[in-house]
């Protein structure tokens, strides 16, 4: 698995004039992160990695449409002991996860501010 997205997310920086697609790349990130196999989904929310990728793919059809999705429910996949996080813990790519999760974290600034 060449995770691509992933890569380019963590080494690269937002474009802060265009943060609805810099949640989309994160966003992307998380389905490859998610679709690494054997995967374990044991202590996160999804089933597997479909009923993961099905849930990710929902927002980015919601930006992409031109919506923002509801701040709490993105913040929650990034969260600690969000669902992310645990299939990180689980299958051995934390550190990985943390890195995208900052770049979350920035792209959230971005869109909906610090409170």
């Amino acid at each position: 698995m060449k995770l691509d997205r992933t890569k380019e997310l963590i080494h690269g920086s937002i474009d802060e004039s265009k943060p609805a697609e810099a949640l989309i790349h994160v966003l992307e990130s998380a389905i490859e992160l998610i679709q690494i196999p054997d995967n374990d989904f044991a202590w996160s929310y999804w089933e597997d990695a479909i009923q993961a990728k099905e849930e990710l793919n929902k927002l980015i059809s919601d930006i992409k449409s031109g919506g923002l999705p509801n701040r709490v429910e993105v913040s929650a996949i990034f969260a600690p002991t969000g669902p992310l996080q645990e299939v990180s813990l689980s299958s051995g790519w934390g550190e990985p996860f943390l890195k995208v999760a900052e770049k979350y974290d920035e792209v959230e600034r971005l869109l909906w501010g610090s409170s």
